[in-house]
């Protein structure tokens, strides 16, 4: 499966990139259970982000960051085979969660739900 990790990232950091990377190295250390598992681990920052660049735009607080980092998880998650949704305050993973809801693919809460391939 191809897994969307989905957690905060810019939520309560008040555009402070070391929070956000800190959310990020976050995000990223599910990355490799998700691997060992025989699943492939996808975080949508890891597209938007360089998207958001070739685009000209200062990071993700820049004004174009709102049409690239929630739209970049909804393409995603038209791939993506589950979703894993880390604890913390996220508009951008609840919404994650309800896209994968809609599309009736499983959210895990906890890496050890995720099972082996």
């Amino acid at each position: 499966m191809m897994i969307l990790i989905a957690g905060p990232y810019a939520s309560g950091t008040n555009g402070d990139p070391d929070r956000m990377a800190q959310n990020l190295k976050r995000l990223e250390r599910a990355a490799w259970p998700i691997f060992a598992a025989g699943h492939v681990p996808m975080i949508g920052e890891w597209v938007a982000l360089p998207v958001l660049d070739s685009a000209g735009a200062t990071g993700p607080t820049d004004p174009l960051a709102e049409q690239v980092m929630y739209p970049t998880a909804e393409r995603l998650l038209q791939h993506c085979d589950a979703v894993l949704r880390l604890p913390g305050e996220s508009r951008g993973a609840d919404q994650d969660v309800a896209i994968a809801r809609e599309r009736g693919i499983p959210v895990y809460h906890a890496l050890d739900e995720i099972p082996s391939a």
